[in-house]
């Protein structure tokens, strides 16, 4: 199935898609008019649709079908990390957790982050892209960048997860995680969490995980934890 992004589907059941998608449809697809293409507007919503207009500037198609919620999960994950200085990593990461399952990612500045700043309009178009590649009909939100203290005095998921180097009594996600559950995961800089803000966590209800012996890169740490949050809810 080949999916196409179109966020302003309203009532209508004539469809204009934007130049990107049209000239993909059109020009390296080649689809012609008559034939059935997917869209979605990320919302859990979709769309089977006929082509009505193969025009490399502007594709327009009819709505025959419309799903709605489709493959929506009962739980959700919100990530929250820290982004990583080589920023090809933290993109890596989008793309493998969007085509996993993922609700929402806050990116955090923490003490010793060594990246303070992101382009949010560049990483939403690679959690686009994932999300169409994988089909997916929920695009995930990315939030600003947020300072760590805000981010923690704000906490509602049901399960709250810090995972961290420090000395300490850790748990296993799959000890503490029941089916269903929302949880947010936390992961901090190639520095770690600061002492004190491993002491902020717990006081916010966070319990501190381990993810076994090995030392994990920040990124592959939070792609690890979040396989942990969808296998356990198979």
């Amino acid at each position: 199935m080949q999916l196409f992004f179109v966020p302003q589907i309203g009532n209508e059941d004539i469809i204009t898609l934007d130049k990107e998608e049209s000239s993909h449809i059109s020009k390296v697809l080649r689809m012609k008019e008559g034939e059935e293409i997917f869209l979605t507007d990320g919302r859990g919503n979709l769309f089977t649709c006929k082509l009505l207009e193969a025009n490399p500037k502007k594709c327009s198609a009819e709505i025959i079908k419309k799903e709605e919620n489709y493959q929506k999960s009962n739980y959700k994950i919100h990530l929250a990390i820290a982004p990583t200085k080589n920023m090809n990593r933290m993109e890596w990461l989008l793309e493998k957790i969007v085509e996993e399952g993922i609700d929402e990612i806050t990116p955090i500045v923490t003490e010793h982050s060594e990246r303070r700043n992101i382009n949010t309009e560049r990483l939403n178009k690679i959690i686009i892209s994932a999300m169409k590649q994988s089909v997916k009909c929920f695009k995930p939100k990315l939030n600003e960048l947020t300072e760590y203290p805000s981010f923690i005095g704000n906490l509602k998921e049901e399960k709250k997860y810090l995972c961290c180097c420090s000395e300490g009594e850790k748990i296993y996600i799959k000890d503490d995680y029941l089916k269903g559950q929302n949880a947010v995961i936390l992961i901090g800089p190639e520095g770690d969490f600061s002492s004190e803000e491993v002491i902020q966590a717990q006081n916010a209800g966070c319990r501190l995980i381990t993810l076994g012996q090995q030392r994990l890169r920040t990124e592959t740490a939070a792609l690890y934890a979040v396989s942990n949050i969808h296998f356990l809810n198979q």
